[in-house]
């Protein structure tokens, strides 16, 4: 599979077919395997890529704090150095984030974005449930480092109690390899001290208050909100929904059915075939090279 240099390091990614590039953005604490069940349901004429954002899956891992800015200035240089351009963004947790805070920085290059359970707004301590609440307090807090760094609970945690049904043994084996040491899981522990609640972190707040003007604007970019239910921990439930549609310009919103937020590992199906239709009903996909 491709690895290329970018910057001090390298990236690794999935690609394959021909066309329009749709990008696949990952989030915490995954890695482009999230999207296997996905890209391979995907029916489009179109060059699909699942990128391992840098510090996670196979990327390299550079000596940089893994700050949102971090994971922006990598990740815009793998765009620069594959030529992408015209691109449809699909995006899932801080994948999503990051695809809207690159759109909003080269919307002469963005034909749709795809989002689900995903940072679309800054947030309140008020706005977490007691369950997601106590857990950010952790996070941020110096129990933090131990439970992430020392004992790895976010990733454990996270493909059991954020999707339905667990991940195989395998597959939690392919999550598991990137982080084997403390100071691997670095950036899971970053990301999960990122959430912007009450304005801190300041510069991640910055940043999605600056994409949320650019989605409310530009309503020529089609976009799409996936959404799931049975799951008590989504980060885009009924009500942020709603606060989408009112605040985001030219969306569609499609419901695919029970899932945690892990959606892709829930509904590969289901979120495969609403793309598909939502990118062949826009003319988004095609045989444009990149």
């Amino acid at each position: 599979m491709p690895v290329i240099d970018v910057l001090d390091s390298t990236m690794f990614y999935e690609e394959t077919g021909s066309g329009t590039p749709v990008v696949f953005l990952h989030g915490n604490p995954g890695s482009s395997h999230l999207w296997r069940k996905v890209l391979s349901a995907v029916d489009l004429p179109a060059r699909l890529l699942a990128p391992d954002l840098i510090g996670m899956g196979r990327s390299g891992k550079p000596d940089v704090p893994y700050r949102f800015a971090d994971h922006a200035r990598y990740l815009d240089e793998w765009f620069d150095r594959l030529g992408l351009d015209e691109v449809v963004l699909v995006g899932h947790d801080w994948g999503g984030a990051l695809g809207f805070d690159w759109a909003a920085r080269h919307p002469d290059r963005v034909r749709g974005i795809a989002f689900l359970e995903t940072i679309v707004r800054p947030m309140s301590w008020s706005d977490l449930g007691e369950g997601p609440r106590s857990r950010a307090e952790a996070m941020r807090g110096p129990e933090g480092e131990t439970l992430v760094l020392e004992q790895n609970v976010f990733l454990e945690s996270a493909f059991t109690g954020g999707v339905l049904t667990p991940v195989s043994a395998a597959d939690m084996e392919a999550y598991r390899a990137p982080y084997p040491t403390p100071e691997s899981r670095r950036p899971i522990l970053e990301w999960a001290r990122s959430l912007p609640l009450d304005g801190d972190p300041a510069d991640v707040t910055e940043r999605v208050e600056r994409y949320d003007t650019w989605l409310a604007g530009s309503g020529e970019v089609p976009k799409l909100l996936l959404t799931f239910d049975s799951s008590p921990t989504l980060l885009i439930d009924e009500q942020t929904a709603k606060w989408c549609e009112e605040n985001i310009a030219g969306l569609e919103t499609r419901h695919c059915g029970p899932a945690g937020h892990h959606a892709p590992e829930d509904q590969p199906g289901a979120i495969a075939e609403a793309i598909g239709s939502w990118a062949r009903r826009h003319a988004l996909a095609g045989d444009r090279q990149s």
